[in-house]
């Protein structure tokens, strides 16, 4: 009984990890749009949007600020 209790315990720590990691993450990633975009809201949706097309298209993390970067830069400007 006390092998199953460490053996549950372990596992649930290690989900949890592993799904904080994602979590900050994502929230890096979605910082970084928000941050590229300024204080313009259109350009924060339009922002989002590219991250969600990056990730649609399995950009790699590596080459995300990059690729966030160009997707500002072509943000037609009214």
């Amino acid at each position: 009984m006390d092998y199953f209790i460490i053996v549950v315990t372990t596992v649930a720590g290690l989900y949890f990890h592993g799904w904080l990691y994602v979590r900050i993450r994502r929230w890096m990633d979605r910082d970084l749009a928000l941050a590229l975009a300024g204080g313009d809201e259109c350009k924060k949706a339009f922002m989002l949007q590219q991250l969600e097309n990056a990730r649609a298209q399995k950009i790699k993390r590596r080459d995300l600020p990059q690729w966030l970067e160009a997707a500002a830069a072509g943000y037609p400007d009214r």
